[in-house]
């Protein structure tokens, strides 16, 4: 019987849903018939995985540590094969800058903007309005501000002496319209889903996590040539940052009567969430893989040197 040790919680913003994500992999990967050890991921988590010497680490973590590279490097140096990205992928695709970098030398369109500090972002707009601030390291929508045309000053908050969300800032354009996102398993991007959130909002912490703080329309209601688009820029930036296993790319489409017709990719998450709203599961089950089967799937595809 395979030993998987399922990776969860870690020392990032996001160890909340990193638990819900790896309860919800450690029990659908049991019902497998999986040996699972649950590891809540510390500053300890190199001896504790020496000494547990698991066949497969199931990296269930977001953000810092365990998204970005570090738990990646540590794995490969104990030589234990693990799911999702390796360690180039995940630091790359994990700073927002770096990522657009290559995704544009691809050929991936992506909004225009810049890195700038945040006290610099404080006191003066560092785009043309609407436009929007976000970390240039973070996820789940942790220290984003959507800055509007009547705004008149930048967002204070970014000032405050317990701010944790890093010094630099991606500032980028506002691109109206419709929220977008698309998964890649292996070498086949799955299906496309429209996001809505509720009340008309954008797509921020609650709306991600909370039940019913957002609405999913799957497939989304595109112009086929649209839907396949998605679906290839999915593939094309999953390849160009050089992505192993799943990965889910976020897009914004102006399809507005008024609008550009852009279609852009905003990020490529490398530890998509797999808690019981998350995005990927549902287009895997769409797919037609339960949600074992998809834990299951990604176990045979875990590897080193990723």
């Amino acid at each position: 019987m395979k030993h998987v040790a399922v990776l969860m919680g870690g020392l990032s913003a996001e160890r909340p849903i990193s638990l819900r994500s790896g309860e919800a992999c450690a029990k659908a990967l049991e019902g497998e018939g999986f040996r699972v050890t649950r590891v809540d991921v510390g500053p300890d988590a190199a001896e504790l995985l020496a000494r547990l010497k698991p066949d497969v680490a199931f990296n269930a973590l977001h953000g810092r540590f365990g998204e970005d590279g570090v738990i990646q490097g540590v794995l490969e140096l104990l030589r234990i094969p693990y799911t999702h990205s390796g360690v180039l992928a995940s630091a790359a695709a994990m700073h927002k800058q770096i990522a657009k970098t290559i995704m544009a030398a691809a050929g991936v369109p992506v909004p225009r903007g810049r890195v700038v500090h945040r006290l610099e972002a404080a006191k003066a707009h560092a785009l043309a309005r609407p436009y929007v601030l976000k970390p240039v390291s973070e996820g789940s929508s942790f220290g984003v501000f959507i800055v509007k045309e009547d705004q008149e000053h930048p967002p204070q908050e970014l000032t405050r002496a317990d701010w944790v969300h890093g010094e630099m800032m991606l500032a980028e354009q506002f691109i109206a319209g419709r929220e977008l996102t698309c998964a890649v398993m292996g070498d086949r991007p799955l299906e496309v889903i429209e996001i809505r959130a509720a009340g008309g909002g954008w797509y921020d912490y609650e709306a991600k996590y909370a039940k019913g703080g957002s609405q999913h329309i799957l497939p989304a209601i595109l112009k086929p040539n649209i839907y396949q688009k998605v679906q290839e820029l999915a593939l094309e930036a999953h390849r160009a940052l050089g992505c192993r296993g799943v990965s889910r790319a976020d897009f914004r489409y102006d399809d507005r009567p008024e609008g550009t017709g852009e279609l852009v990719v905003l990020e490529v998450n490398t530890q998509p969430g797999m808690t019981e709203t998350s995005l990927v599961p549902e287009m895997a089950a769409h797919a037609g893989f339960s949600f074992g089967e998809l834990v299951r799937w990604m176990v045979e595809d875990a590897s080193r040197d990723r």
